[in-house]
């Protein structure tokens, strides 16, 4: 759908906004709404944390705010006493405060739906009559170019108050922001309504993907195989002719399963490559992407050092990832995140890769994952996780079988996560485009207003 532009513009003096209607103002979003700072009271006065009422809005409450869908907020992690407030400088916001994160995670923004206070990390308007809070909001979400601008900081980035005293708006009349707003609404959910489609179509590719690979490597690709009970509670039954056995059987004797480096030490431009947990994913494997440790860290763990065509699984964190290691990562290690499983000469690894992929695999893992905090999976367990194996030609025709419906099911994939990039695109063009006076939704307003 296209929309019209105004009839008349004029320059805003502001570069993000380019020229602006006419009959808008354009100016510091302070000279329209007072700007407040935020605190966080004394953690040394246990008093000021007991009997606490006031929600205190603090970076942990950031992740509501990340999907840009979220417009008023209400719940807060913690909350503040009236004697904490008293004793800082944290202010007590009325609802309809917007208030952007402006250190750490930058540039997330919302609208108060009940009076709150927030930490030192927001920048908070409290609107004037001339600036509607749905339409500040909206502006906000159009300023992350300005917010990459401003940001400072290596590791920690952050907005400093002098630079959000600055940031600035068009300003259009009230009636018309509020047109504007309802547009954006209408609009916005219509995209988002797409995008959650994308969405769950990639839910149910990946529930399908790692049902065929369930499949394929417990059951096999002949459905006629007579069938044995595997003893295995998660395997189910297995091809009769097909062993079952603990996973360090099928690796090189002389390679065992283990972990890698305990402290790798900061990363140096010059070293041996060496993999995190993190890192087993599709496409990180990469040199480029790995840090790197010093000979002299790596030296003591000469025995967990890679070869091309070994197995890397994720132990600690976010368990259960497994990747192929490619040729330019022979000879570099890995950390205590990550196991190097190396396969025997007799076992097809490309095979044993989609099987430490399969969900029956990871239950028995994932049962006995330690830590609450952290998920981890002990190399004990693992080395001894049962594993259906078939004879040496069918784990070929499994593994050619896998590799042609999982690259059916990833670039399905793909096209849908294209097209959510597509439509997030869209989404933020239009935003931008409405409240810098680009596109003239009025008449639309008016159209729809009158059908409704």
């Amino acid at each position: 759908m296209s929309f019209p532009a105004y009839g008349v513009y004029k320059e805003s003096g502001i570069e993000w906004l380019g020229k602006v209607p006419s009959h808008w103002i354009a100016g510091p979003i302070r000279f329209f709404a007072q700007l407040q700072s935020g605190h966080t009271p004394s953690r040394q006065h246990p008093e000021y944390w007991e009997n606490c009422t006031i929600p205190w809005f603090s970076l942990a409450d950031v992740a509501q705010l990340r999907s840009g869908r979220i417009k008023y907020v209400y719940d807060t992690k913690e909350t503040i006493s009236e004697l904490g407030l008293a004793h800082s400088s944290a202010r007590l916001l009325p609802a309809g405060t917007v208030m952007l994160s402006r250190t750490a995670s930058v540039g997330f923004s919302a609208i108060m739906g009940r009076d709150m206070a927030t930490t030192q990390d927001f920048a908070n308007w409290v609107c004037g009559p001339r600036l509607k809070p749905e339409f500040l909001l909206a502006s906000l979400h159009a300023m992350s170019g300005e917010f990459r601008r401003l940001m400072m900081g290596s590791t920690h980035q952050t907005i400093y108050m002098p630079d959000i005293a600055k940031l600035a708006i068009s300003l259009p009349p009230v009636q018309e922001q509020e047109a504007i707003v309802s547009f954006l609404d209408r609009e916005t959910a219509k995209i988002d309504d797409l995008v959650a489609e994308q969405q769950r179509l990639i839910k149910l590719l990946q529930e399908k993907r790692q049902a065929v690979i369930s499949h394929a490597v417990t059951k096999g690709l002949d459905p006629a195989a007579p069938m044995k009970d595997s003893g295995v509670e998660w395997l189910g039954e297995v091809p009769a002719h097909w062993d079952v056995c603990p996973l360090m059987r099928l690796t090189d004797e002389m390679r065992p399963i283990m972990y890698g480096i305990v402290l790798p030490g900061p990363n140096v431009d010059e070293g041996i490559p060496i993999v995190k947990g993190g890192d087993v994913k599709p496409h990180r494997l990469r040199l480029d992407l790995l840090n790197r440790t010093t000979p002299e860290i790596e030296a003591p763990y000469a025995r967990a050092r890679l070869q091309a065509g070994d197995i890397v699984y994720s132990i600690r964190g976010t368990i259960g990832d497994a990747e192929l290691v490619p040729d330019e990562l022979e000879g570099a290690n890995i950390t205590q995140d990550a196991a190097r499983i190396a396969p025997d000469k007799s076992v097809l690894n490309r095979w044993l890769l989609h099987t430490v992929r399969s969900r029956p695999v990871f239950v028995q893992l994932e049962q006995r994952s330690l830590g609450a905090a952290v998920r981890g999976i002990n190399i004990f367990e693992l080395k001894r996780a049962r594993i259906p194996v078939p004879p040496p030609a069918e784990q070929q025709r499994i593994a050619d079988y896998l590799d042609q419906e999982l690259a059916a099911f990833d670039a399905l994939r793909a096209a849908a996560e294209d097209a959510i990039a597509l439509l997030q695109e869209r989404r933020a063009a239009l935003i931008s485009a409405a409240v810098t006076g680009k596109i003239d939704v009025r008449e639309n307003e008016r159209v729809e207003l009158a059908v409704a």
